[in-house]
């Protein structure tokens, strides 16, 4: 697991071993997610609006139902302010992936978006399966090639193939990508890897169950200490110490997205990893879902 060559979350190089699972296919598509609501009535954390009392000190007209949408603006902008190109938009959730107007017409085998932990969490409980933990998720994108760059090997664009839905251009202003590749895409597009899985990077992040922390566990580097199904870190080391006003814990995201650049986010590597907080859904993340030989009763 990990990467000493990227970012310092990646590191650093460590073994683990896991027991043995089954992995969905695909990411959960809006077809099957459908199949979910129509069955229970559940609703999604987007399409309800923010109890007051969980967000002290918000503006009050910020307190609605809706998502986090890509909007990429006109032209060149400062990397550092994602600002620039997410918008928190009113009436976006799983069923509305752009917004007020949209729907998903279209869409049944893309990859469902909008969803937050609690969401992806309810849909494993209903289907009677699990989210993949971290070391659970890099181990399947891997797909058998041990240390390899990629999910499909060392070569970003073997013979200049493209392997992922990947941003294609300068993140993100200008994407050079035909239109039916500008979001997301159908599960399967792309070539699997060695396990038959598709979609492993980019296209959406994945949930992992996995609370973040800034770095692997060093001990995990050394010979003698393989952990054995590793559980990530800790809920409360997970919080983010630039945002103390909102003390929301993070989860584990995996995989990478159709608007990873090599400009901007070279995440789309099995190592990569990046801390999504809980409570926030967005047009760029699902999830897939596994069975564990060993499922807890």
């Amino acid at each position: 697991m990990g990467s000493d060559q990227h970012y310092p979350e990646e590191a650093p190089v460590h073994r683990v071993a896991v027991d043995g699972f089954w992995m969905d296919e695909s990411p959960v598509t809006n077809r099957q997610f459908r199949r979910f609501v129509q069955a229970t009535g559940y609703r999604t954390l987007a399409e309800i609006p923010p109890d007051p009392k969980n967000y002290p000190g918000a503006l009050p007209h910020m307190l609605f139902a809706g998502s986090m949408v890509f909007v990429p603006p006109l032209g060149p902008v400062d990397l550092r302010h994602h600002g620039r190109w997410w918008t928190l938009l009113k009436g976006a959730d799983w069923r509305h992936p752009y917004g007020p107007g949209s729907s998903l017409k279209g869409l049944d085998d893309h990859p469902v978006v909008h969803v937050a932990f609690h969401d992806a969490r309810a849909y494993t409980v209903w289907a009677g399966r699990a989210l993949p933990t971290e070391a659970e998720w890099e181990f399947a994108a891997r797909g058998g090639l041990d240390g390899a760059e990629f999910a499909w090997g060392d070569a970003f664009a073997p013979g200049g193939r493209r392997m992922a839905n990947t941003w294609q251009g300068e993140f993100p202003y200008l994407n050079t990508a035909d239109g039916s590749y500008r979001r997301t895409t159908p599960a399967g597009s792309f070539p699997p890897n060695g396990y038959g899985l598709v979609d492993m990077i980019g296209n959406v992040w994945e949930w992992t169950s996995d609370w973040f922390a800034p770095r692997h566990k060093a001990d995990a580097a050394k010979a003698c200490c393989i952990p054995e199904n590793p559980r990530g870190g800790r809920e409360m080391d997970s919080l983010d110490p630039r945002s103390p006003q909102s003390p929301i814990p993070r989860k584990v995201v995996k995989g990478g997205s159709h608007l990873c650049a090599p400009n901007y986010c070279r995440r789309y590597r099995p190592a990569a990893r990046h801390p999504q907080p809980i409570d926030t859904s967005m047009s760029h993340v699902g999830f897939r879902t596994i069975i564990r030989e060993r499922m807890p009763p």
